[in-house]
Formats: structure tokens, sequence, C-alpha cells
């Protein structure tokens, strides 16, 4: 199970790296340090390492924020962001799930994971009179997963997601009117860095 998890997290760096069609058995071999038999043991093919590597996408990544409801969920998008820019895993998990068509897969589940942990924030925040009456919240999680996935795939082309906190500001200053109480978006708070952007 050791040589299983020290080749996945091999050919995340490499695929985050490299990219799908850039990455090679060889050069996931080489970061491994398996031999060729330790590494077809474990994986018959690099699709199936792209697979499991997607695959493994949340626990790639360890949120624990004490907060509950909406400002939970701005604190996990803010957590992400900082994950996106330095966690080599998690980056090679979502590049992989944006790539997915280079390996031929068309598997939605990634997406889903992330939509079912924020409706599962957006019901606390129904529980704790934070959203309006009108905001259905598996209906608002999927605008939030393809909103965000959009930005930082944009961030990364324009920036090397350099900016992608502040352009969550800018999404959460445009969603949040649209589905938070008055009372509740008063108590909302971002991270101090980004504190000035969200004035």
């Amino acid at each position: 199970m050791r040589t299983r998890e020290t080749i996945l997290y091999a050919a995340a760096e490499i695929f985050d790296e490299c990219g799908y069609s850039g990455a090679s058995i060889s050069k996931i071999m080489e970061r491994a340090r398996v031999t060729q038999g330790g590494m077809y043991f474990h994986f018959k093919s690099k699709r199936s390492l792209a697979q499991a590597v997607l695959a493994h996408q949340q626990d790639f990544v360890h949120f624990s924020g004490d907060a509950v409801g909406l400002q939970k969920l701005v604190d996990l998008s803010f957590f992400l962001a900082r994950e996106l820019q330095n966690n080599a895993m998690f980056r090679a998990s979502v590049r992989l799930a944006v790539e997915q068509g280079e390996f031929g897969a068309h598997d939605d589940t990634p997406y889903q994971e992330w939509v079912n942990e924020f409706r599962a924030l957006l019901h606390e925040a129904r529980k704790q009179g934070e959203l309006l009456a009108d905001v259905d919240e598996t209906e608002f999680a999927n605008v939030l997963v393809g909103a965000y996935s959009g930005i930082q795939v944009f961030s990364n082309i324009s920036t090397g997601r350099a900016d992608l906190p502040e352009r969550i500001v800018s999404m959460w200053r445009y969603l949040l009117p649209a589905v938070a109480t008055p009372q509740a978006r008063a108590k909302i708070s971002f991270p101090a860095d980004v504190q000035r952007l969200a004035a």
C-alpha cells in the first residue's frame, strides 16, 4: 500500500507539471523511484493512474473550518483557492478533471462530490436562517461548482492562479446578495489578506 501511495503521489506531481498528454510512465516511475514491475503491479497504464488521481481529489485536501453554514462555505472556497496555489496533488486532480477527455473519460464524479459538499453546507445555512426563501440548495450548489470551476481555470490561464483569491472575492460579491439574507451577509467575513478587496 505504501508503494501504491508513493506512485499515486508521484503521478499527481507529474500530471500537475505536464498534463495528461505530457506525462509518461517513465517520468512517473523515475519520480516514484519504483521499478517497472512495481509500477505495473499497482497500475496497468497511464490512464489507470490518471483515473486514480482523479478519484482521490477530495483526499488531497483537508479542511477543518470551525464555522458553520454560509461562513464555512465561504471559508472553504478560499481554502480551496490556497490549495490550488500550493497543493500539487489537488492541482493535478483538478487539472485531470478538466483534461479527462484526453484519456477517454467523461466522469463528473469529482464535480458531483463538491456539489454534495456545498449542498450540505447550504442545508446548514438554511437551518441557520441564512438563505433567502427562494434559494434551492441543490441548484445553487451546482451553480457554485460551475462558477468556481470556470473561475479557477480562467485564473490559471491568466496568472497561474496568483489572483484566484481576488477572483473568489468578486464571485461572492455577486453571489451572496442572490442567496443570503441581509443579516447573514452582514456577518460574513473574508480572509484578512483579501478583506480590502471585499470592502
